[in-house]
């Protein structure tokens, strides 16, 4: 059974604790850009994408994800984990020597879910297309989906990516930008300006949308509906999804301060307090 709006928010919730938890053990990591996409990510894998059972790295018969923005690893870790793909307890291996949780996702290891290493970023895009031009080849209907920070797209080979997407109909592919403005150095403004992405992305002939209020589960179920009934008309998708960094733990939202630190003892028990789960912490 698909889960409702309630339970989506609730391992939400869940999650949030997960990556403070996940951070705060190791005294590294990135919180930030994790907790602004944690509604995003719960809803593709809960109820957006169709997934199959078990897990291999041919991925046939179902949607792909592959996250670009790998330094929001904890997010996607938790997601993962809480999804079935791999023991809820491993999160507690995060960032630790010779486990397969470390700090950018890595293949090597042969942790389920993961399809790419994402360590270097501006590598996503590339990647997916052509998974998703290997769809096309096994007439495999299944969807493509991606996940780039908007700091992330001023590494050229993005856009390099996102002219060939168009002049090939790449038309089984979803790419998502998470929109919150903010990168490690500052706002993504003050750092290197890229003026709308909703007019280059458009200008590079992809159908694109946006999703206003991108923290918001039943808003992101509405716009990635959207965003799927677009597919196969001979376009890439893109969808702009605005988030805050560090939603849901006030001082670590509006501004880009927390983007690669953990919080301390008394900064984990006050950010804990702020997100109340009824499921179990790992």
């Amino acid at each position: 059974m698909m889960p409702n709006t309630q339970q989506l928010n609730d391992l939400t919730i869940q999650v949030r604790r997960d990556i403070l938890r996940m951070v705060h053990a190791v005294n590294s990591g990135h919180p930030g850009g994790s907790l602004g996409c944690t509604e995003f990510l719960v809803a593709l894998y809960q109820k957006i994408m169709e997934r199959k059972e078990g897990f291999d790295m041919d991925g046939i018969g179902e949607d792909l994800f592959f996250l670009s923005n790998g330094h929001i690893s904890p997010v996607f870790y938790s997601v993962l984990a809480r999804s079935g793909y791999f023991p809820v307890a491993e999160l507690a291996t995060f960032r630790l020597i010779n486990t397969r949780l470390q700090g950018h996702p890595t293949t090597h290891d042969g942790l389920p879910g993961v399809r790419m290493a994402s360590g270097s970023l501006g590598q996503g895009l590339s990647v997916a297309i052509g998974a998703a031009e290997a769809k096309k080849l096994n007439k495999d209907n299944h969807l493509v989906y991606t996940l780039h920070g908007d700091g992330e797209l001023q590494e050229g080979q993005n856009w390099e990516a996102i002219m060939y997407a168009s002049a090939k109909k790449i038309d089984n592919l979803i790419a998502t930008v998470d929109l919150n403005g903010k990168q490690i150095d500052g706002t993504t403004d003050e750092v290197l300006c890229m003026g709308s992405l909703k007019a280059k992305f458009e200008a590079f002939d992809w159908d694109v949308l946006e999703i206003k209020e991108g923290n918001n589960i039943d808003a992101i179920l509405a716009g990635m509906s959207e965003a799927k009934s677009r597919t196969g008309k001979g376009k890439p998708v893109c969808v702009l999804l605005h988030t805050e960094m560090g939603n849901g733990v006030d001082f670590m939202m509006y501004s880009h301060a927390w983007h690669g630190k953990a919080p301390n003892d008394s900064q984990l028990e006050q950010a804990l307090s702020q997100n109340i789960s009824t499921l179990a912490d790992y």
